[in-house]
Order: structure tokens, then sequence, then C-alpha cells
């Protein structure tokens, strides 16, 4: 195998989970430029991330994945924690995250709002996808099930977000990687509504404006490419 030529390797493909990760290091790389990254495209429907090579990268056979060059080559797996190391060795001015010793409180609501994202939003809405649009037989009560509390999670999504333009932070708050963890997910919702079931977010106007707020970032739209 050849010499890495770029600090990072994203294994990752075009999926919500996907785009945390490139879009966060999209973010870093727009504050500083020696933040890049290669990209090794995964097409999940091949199943490649279930064989040996991968399962050594990641035991849940899941994308994405990162590996860091610069540090021996750490590996870290699953979207909340890429986040969160990519932060805490990436972001020293805490542009994208809290201070916790300085900003505990801030912080703490920060990490609640990425597992919100990471057990309840994108779960669910997976699994209204899988439903919807997947699964080998038809089963109403999946679909009905997953896509109501789809809906919910919107909700909690559309109260947080009133009068507020991001989800952490003082005042209207501060776009973090709060906001990169659980954006994905309602904008894959308008991307392919199809398969969720939610035809678009206007039954949660906040909600939308948020989504449409992320999208108008710059780096964001270069994190929304990749893998695709």
């Amino acid at each position: 195998m050849s010499a890495p030529t770029k600090p990072f390797l994203l294994y990752t493909g075009p999926t919500p989970n996907g785009f945390q990760v490139s879009v966060l290091l999209e973010e870093l790389r727009a504050i500083n430029p020696s933040i890049d990254y290669d990209v090794h495209k995964i097409i999940i429907s091949t199943n490649v991330q279930k064989e040996p090579w991968f399962i050594k990268l990641n035991p849940n056979g899941r994308i994405p994945v990162l590996v860091d060059h610069s540090r021996n080559d750490f590996v870290v797996f699953e979207t909340a924690a890429i986040l969160l190391y990519l932060v805490q060795h990436y972001d020293k001015t805490y542009t994208f995250w809290f201070d916790p010793d300085k900003d505990p409180n801030n912080y703490s609501e920060m990490l609640q709002w990425i597992f919100f994202a990471h057990g309840g939003v994108g779960p669910m809405q997976g699994q209204a996808n899988h439903f919807n649009s997947f699964a080998s037989e038809d089963v109403p009560y999946g679909k009905k099930r997953y896509l109501e509390e789809t809906k919910r999670l919107f909700g909690v999504l559309e109260m947080r977000l009133n009068n507020r333009d991001w989800l952490v932070g003082p005042g209207r708050g501060k776009y973090s990687i709060a906001d990169t963890k659980a954006f994905p997910w309602p904008n894959h919702t308008v991307r392919i509504h199809k398969y969720a079931g939610v035809e678009n977010l206007d039954e949660w106007p906040a909600v939308k404006a948020w989504v449409e707020r992320n999208e108008a970032r710059p780096a964001t739209q270069l994190g929304l490419q990749v893998g695709r």
C-alpha cells in the first residue's frame, strides 16, 4: 500500500451518517487548510462494509470510518465519536464546539443534542425509510410506527429551534457539531421524501429554516457532495 498523501482517510458513502463527517471535515478545512482527507467510497449495497478487511476497522460493519494518519493511523468509527474526536484534536479555538471546562453547560447541551440525533431521529427515520421502500414485505404497522416517530422527533427539533438559529449556545445559538450531527437526517427527508414518507418540512417551519440555514454554508455544501 502506498504511503498516505493526506492527514485523514475517510471511508464513507452518500448517506446521512456519512455526510455528517464529510461536512465537519469541510467546515474544519475552511478554517484550517491543513485539514485534508482522502475518500474511500463504500457502496453499501455491495456489502463491502461486511468484509473482513472493513470489520477490522469497524467491528459493527457500518460507515463512516475515519483513519487519522497524523496520529499513528488511529481509527475512529461511529459518527458522534468521529465528530467529537475531530473537534477535540483539531478545533482548539472551539469554533464548532464548546469548551467543557469554561462552558460546561453548553458543552453538556451539545452532547445532549448529539445523542438525541444519534439515538433518536437518525435511527427512527432509517427505519421509516426501510419499511416504506426497502422491506421485502408490506408491514403497515412498521410503516406507521416509524413514520409517526420520525414526525414526533421532528416536532422535538421544532420546539428547540423555535426562535433559535442553531441547536446549542446562548441567544439564538451558534453553529456546532450538534447541528452537524442532526441536520443531515431532515435534509435527507427533503431529498428522498418518497423513502421516508414525509413529503416536506412545511409542518415544521423552524426545522425547515434550520435545514436551509445549514445548506447555505459553503463548506457544508462541499461536504454533501463527498462519497456520491
